[in-house]
């Protein structure tokens, strides 16, 4: 079983077609969970109107992305799960790339081509943009994990739940536990049309704004939570074997 997990949060100029394009590539037996973190336009109306029992939609926690990301996490039922945002379009055949690197993979990363509102090209490569990459010193130093581009194994998503307090971003989280205690790739097909618009509540691949002692006190909180969950992934390490 596949779970898309979407947060929402007054998405109703895009997400129809988000929605449909990642509807296209499931089977019966797949979720998207769609967690809403209090929308006031008419992103709800939208998402009731597909009529499909794939959808499951939430109530979110109305705490930031970080945490309506992690809602709709923590009701997933598959056995790979795939990051969604609300305003993207997925390309066909991405939902099998994913499942094939899966077979051998903890983590998998697609590259994306850059689009704007209205899918004009911006950039063929998202990866190009921003240095794109595995490694866990690199990504530590600057973060390749784009969120709309992951997908992974349910056994990371245990090992990263709950997230840790002020995290800088849930896809980097992500990532780095991946890194440290998995298995990941950087495969180099687009898998979707990663659109650019006003109201996007993340950057693409610019340079960061954030003062220097806030990045350093970023990084030390990661490394002291990736190692607080070393017991548990030797833990199930164990229970693997």
């Amino acid at each position: 079983m596949i779970s898309v997990c979407l947060a929402s949060y007054n998405g109703e100029a895009y997400i129809s077609e988000q929605v449909s394009s990642i509807l296209a590539q499931l089977s019966p037996e797949d979720e998207v969970i769609v967690s809403d973190d209090g929308s006031s336009d008419g992103t709800l109306e939208k998402i009731h109107g597909f009529n499909d029992p794939r959808i499951r939609l939430l109530q979110g926690p109305r705490q930031g992305l970080i945490a309506n990301f992690q809602n709709a996490l923590l009701h997933a039922h598959g056995d790979i799960i795939i990051l969604s945002d609300q305003d993207d379009v997925w390309l066909p055949g991405r939902l099998e790339s994913v499942v094939s690197y899966l077979r051998d993979h903890d983590l998998v990363v697609c590259d994306c081509t850059v689009v704007d509102r209205d899918l004009g090209l911006i950039a063929p490569s998202f990866y190009l943009l921003n240095n794109s990459g595995p490694g866990l010193l690199k990504n530590l130093v600057s973060n390749s994990y784009q969120g709309c581009c992951m997908a992974f194994r349910k056994r990371i998503l245990e090992l990263a739940l709950p997230f840790p307090v002020n995290i800088p971003m849930h896809d980097w989280w992500l990532g780095l536990v991946a890194e440290l205690y998995g298995r990941v790739y950087f495969f180099q097909q687009p898998g979707l049309l990663y659109r650019r618009h006003d109201a996007n509540q993340s950057s693409t691949a610019q340079i960061s704004t954030i003062d220097l002692s806030t990045r350093i006190r970023w990084r030390l909180g990661l490394i002291v939570a990736l190692i607080s969950r070393a017991p548990a992934a030797l833990r199930a390490r164990r229970e693997r074997r």
